[in-house]
């Protein structure tokens, strides 16, 4: 830990007594640390705002106040410049067998965010399309010089074919970062946290996210669907989520692209990173058109 991550901790004026101060692995784009104050642990999260990934801690911190206040999310004491601090739950972190051993209480957690959320956050309203993001991204990446940049016209064209076989959906509140670490549990129920990216959205791009980030197999890719809208999927809908876990992995994969610009988050190894989500990204387009046909 660097002398000037414990000192912006002590000098947040928020401890009663001698803190311990230790790191929170996991993140990949942001520095978390736990705080013990006493009998008392909390997570202090550093983070700029970075518009080349859309976003803004002020909001960020309006829909962790929203989440907490509606029961998803641990209960958030500060958020100042650069700063959030949140209860630390002792939660186990979620990998991806454990996102796919609870396909169920995920389905329903994320009706129920999506539903609910929309009750309780304030202010001008953010609307993620991933689509869009993807076309930003190449944007941002062909004017700062990426490696990535002869491959851009075809993530591009690639982006414009996946978003022409979505359906019509209700526009709800979604997650739109949903990691499997992203997922907590206590023993007793499920957490969300992370909300860097939550936005009005379509309820698919959080379940195409959830499936794909896990590595769900079609079958429960269809357990997934039928649970989150009571119903089997029909043919639309199920082309639709193909495509949307396509677009999924297209977006992470340029994630980690602009990342590899713009971020250095000590330890996290943005190329390989990209080759990962890239790879999956191949996999899941090849299960696609084995299934529905050329793009």
């Amino acid at each position: 830990m660097t002398r000037t991550a414990t000192e912006r901790i002590r000098q947040l004026g928020l401890w009663q007594g001698p803190i311990e101060v230790t790191p929170l692995k996991g993140g990949i784009s942001n520095e978390s640390w736990i705080v013990q104050d006493g009998a008392t642990r909390r997570v202090v999260r550093f983070g700029d705002d970075y518009p080349f990934h859309h976003v803004e801690r002020r909001r960020e911190a309006m829909v962790a106040q929203a989440a907490a206040e509606a029961g998803f999310a641990p209960a958030l004491r500060h958020a100042g410049e650069g700063v959030m601090v949140t209860d630390y739950l002792g939660a186990r972190t979620f990998d991806a067998a454990d996102v796919r051993g609870a396909i169920g209480p995920i389905a329903d957690l994320l009706r129920r965010f999506h539903t609910t959320m929309p009750r309780h956050v304030s202010g001008p309203g953010f609307f993620f399309w991933p689509f869009h993001v993807v076309r930003d991204y190449a944007r941002t990446l062909h004017r700062d010089g990426s490696r990535m940049v002869a491959e851009l016209p075809r993530y591009v064209a690639l982006a414009d074919a996946l978003e022409a076989v979505q359906v019509p959906l209700p526009i709800v509140f979604a997650h739109n970062d949903l990691l499997p670490a992203n997922l907590l549990h206590d023993g007793e129920r499920l957490w969300l946290i992370d909300f860097e990216y939550a936005g009005f959205s379509t309820a698919l791009f959080d379940l195409a996210g959830l499936s794909s980030n896990a590595g769900f197999s079609a079958a429960e890719t269809e357990v997934l669907l039928e649970t989150y809208f009571g119903r089997p999927p029909d043919p639309p809908l199920a082309r639709a989520m193909a495509a949307m876990q396509c677009a999924s992995l297209l977006r992470e994969a340029m994630w980690s692209m602009v990342s590899e610009l713009h971020l250095n988050a000590p330890g996290t190894d943005y190329p390989a990173y990209t080759a990962e989500n890239l790879a999956r990204l191949e996999a899941a387009l090849d299960a696609y058109q084995t299934a529905y046909g050329s793009l």
